[in-house]
């Protein structure tokens, strides 16, 4: 596959996955990257372009979403009142300390309620919310699109069918 060299395919999943790559944006974090729908999208090049432009991104790109992240804490500390076992995240620049990018990126296209661009999206650990995770989108794999709980949607407005959102990084669950 364009970008990703040999791939294997997991028909469990119903995806082709990459060997282990080095993730520049985690920085060099080994990931394999899964890709759904390839083989009856019309438009196999919107993937090879988004798993290009995401393999392309630095570190800045995660920075670029460091204030929708930190809400996404404070909404979580909010919820959870005076845990004394809670992170305590003073700026949002300080989220990344506390977050780490899962093994698995999948780049699927979203479906018709969505925006129909392909998206890259990440579950990741996070030291604020161990049972919901972190999900990180990245749509045509150039820029973070979607922060949240993991909800495997890939846009706000799949999420919570509101069209208004189609601009939103980060958008409070509840």
């Amino acid at each position: 596959m364009p970008g990703l060299g040999p791939v294997t395919v997991d028909a469990d999943l119903g995806a082709y996955v990459s060997p282990l790559l080095p993730v520049p944006v985690f920085g060099g974090a080994l990931c394999q990257l899964l890709v759904a729908g390839y083989d009856d999208d019309g438009a196999k090049v919107d993937f090879e372009t988004a798993i290009s432009a995401f393999l392309g991104l630095d570190e800045a790109a995660l920075r670029s979403a460091s204030v929708p992240v930190f809400q996404y804490y404070l909404d979580v500390k909010a919820e959870a009142g005076d845990h004394d076992n809670l992170v305590s995240i003073a700026t949002p620049d300080d989220v990344w300390s506390h977050v780490r990018p899962g093994g698995e990126v999948t780049v699927q296209r979203e479906d018709a309620h969505g925006d129909r661009q392909v998206h890259v999206s990440v579950e990741c650990e996070c030291a604020w919310e161990p049972e919901h995770g972190l999900q990180m989108v990245f749509r045509r794999g150039c820029s973070v699109s979607k922060v949240g709980p993991f909800d495997s949607h890939l846009t706000n407005v799949s999420s919570f069918d509101r069209t208004d959102l189609a601009d939103v990084v980060y958008h409070r669950f509840g």
